[in-house]
């Protein structure tokens, strides 16, 4: 059995573990995508963390832009930071590629196989033991 201080040093890592999962969660949006297989959900999973470092080192870059009601605050929190990035970003510049003009699109290339999405059977939830039957009770 572990003592009481270690018990309590446990406790506070779990503190700020969950800390992170709300911010994950709710700020990153871990939660939000649908994806189809458990390896896509494995990857975005794995950009979790990667975000968060990345929270952690641009929190000494951007500079605190806050709304009247925010107070200021001496560290950055990560979700402050996530606010403060698009001035960043922006300023960063993106490797991708320019985005093309608008318009039809040329279609499914000749010749690439086509591979149907699995389908699954759709539940159908029975009648309840509980449900009104056809015939009015009395």
């Amino acid at each position: 059995m572990p003592s009481l201080a270690e018990i309590w040093q446990l406790y506070l890592r779990r503190f700020a573990l969950e800390h992170w999962y709300r911010l994950a969660k709710q700020t990153l949006h871990w939660t939000v995508p649908k994806l189809s297989t458990p390896e896509q959900c494995e990857q975005w999973s794995d950009l979790m963390p990667l975000l968060t470092w990345q929270l952690w080192l641009a929190k000494d870059v951007v500079r605190e832009i806050r709304l009247p009601w925010q107070k200021s605050v001496p560290e950055l929190t990560p979700g402050r930071v996530v606010q403060l990035m698009l001035p960043l970003l922006i300023r960063i510049g993106s490797p991708a590629v320019a985005p093309k003009r608008r318009g039809n699109s040329d279609g499914w290339q000749t010749g690439k196989p086509r591979t149907p999405r699995c389908r699954y059977p759709v539940v159908k939830k029975g009648k309840g033991r509980f449900q009104n039957s056809s015939k009015s009770i009395s």
